[in-house]
């Protein structure tokens, strides 16, 4: 997951291990197949577009999918500005289409 700079103090808030809602956005004027990711009702930041892609039919089906979720080390950031990592194991991906 990518946070923006508008969402990293709500990252930081999180304990180290928590569940993510995911939600599809079909109205996000910036991207086609977004997808939301939230922690306590709250948006945090996004699936990475590259992913989103993949998975964006079967969570747009499932309403709203909860996943485990973690806070990315520093590294982690630092080097792909990610600051969320998302177990998607669960969650299949939408079928080539």
């Amino acid at each position: 997951m990518v946070a923006g700079v508008a969402y990293k103090e709500r990252v930081q808030t999180l304990p180290a291990s928590f569940t993510a809602t995911l939600a599809v956005e079909p109205d996000n004027r910036y991207f086609l197949h977004a997808i939301a990711v939230l922690a306590n009702g709250e948006k945090i930041g996004y699936v990475a577009p590259e992913v989103a892609v993949g998975y964006y039919d079967t969570v747009k089906e499932g309403g709203t999918v909860s996943c485990p979720a973690r806070r990315a080390a520093e590294s982690d950031h630092e080097t792909s500005g990610v600051e969320v990592i998302l177990d998607f194991s669960a969650l299949p991906p939408a079928a080539a289409q």
